[in-house]
């Protein structure tokens, strides 16, 4: 097919996807002239992928190359692609330094070992999780601290959900690649969405009768 076809299989504008291909996030396609190229059903499926990964997983347009370099690198682990995704959902955080950082750090760290977690040094998510326990602790927010491990045996029974849905996929290697990564990406992206919908839900049940009374009563 060529490249407006691309266009109307993927829902895909042809400025969009030559942008994708100059960032190297789409693979070319086989040139038939010096102004024409064919492409076929694996750029419609990147080209989804693309998308979830921007649109859906948030990423950057550095960070998806990234990800997806790790997806086509046919040498790369599971585990090594798992943690090129988690970089790519864990930036840096910013202005971070100090001693209260690492202090943090510290903290974050020792919480981790506490759980009994095997995580590389240096784990991005690890630096996520120092930059939350002080800003939570710098607005004073100390009863959200005190429910850590609730959130921890939450995240260790779905982590092992999911590895155990990947370990029994068979057949195509690139998709249990894929499943790895989005996985991770548009992991974090369902899990916020069932957290706010679940608390919408709990306040509704917590605080949503009262509200109502005072609003019939006033």
């Amino acid at each position: 097919m060529r490249i407006g076809e691309l266009s109307n299989r993927a829902g895909i504008p042809v400025p969009t996807i030559k942008y994708y291909l100059r960032e190297g996030l789409l693979p070319a396609g086989e040139l038939t002239s010096p102004n024409q190229a064919q492409y076929g059903e694996r750029h419609v499926h990147r080209l989804k992928l693309v998308r979830a990964l921007l649109d859906t997983g948030g990423l950057s347009i550095a960070s998806a190359r990234s990800v997806l370099a790790s997806i086509d690198a046919p040498d790369v682990s599971l585990h090594e692609t798992l943690g090129v995704a988690q970089q790519a959902v864990s930036p840096p955080p910013t202005g971070c330094a100090g001693p209260q950082w690492q202090l943090a750090l510290a903290e974050a760290d020792a919480w981790v070992r506490r759980r009994g977690w095997q995580v590389r040094p240096g784990s991005p998510a690890g630096s996520s999780l120092a930059h939350l326990l002080l800003t939570l602790r710098d607005l004073g927010q100390d009863g959200l601290l005190g429910l850590l491990d609730e959130y921890a045996a939450a995240a260790e029974r779905l982590a092992a959900a999911e590895v155990d849905v990947l370990g029994r996929r068979t057949g195509d290697p690139d998709h249990l690649v894929e499943g790895v990564v989005l996985g991770t990406v548009l992991g974090d992206a369902l899990l916020a969405a069932m957290h706010r919908l679940a608390c919408e839900d709990a306040s509704q049940r917590a605080f949503g009768a009262a509200a109502a009374e005072r609003a019939a009563l006033g």
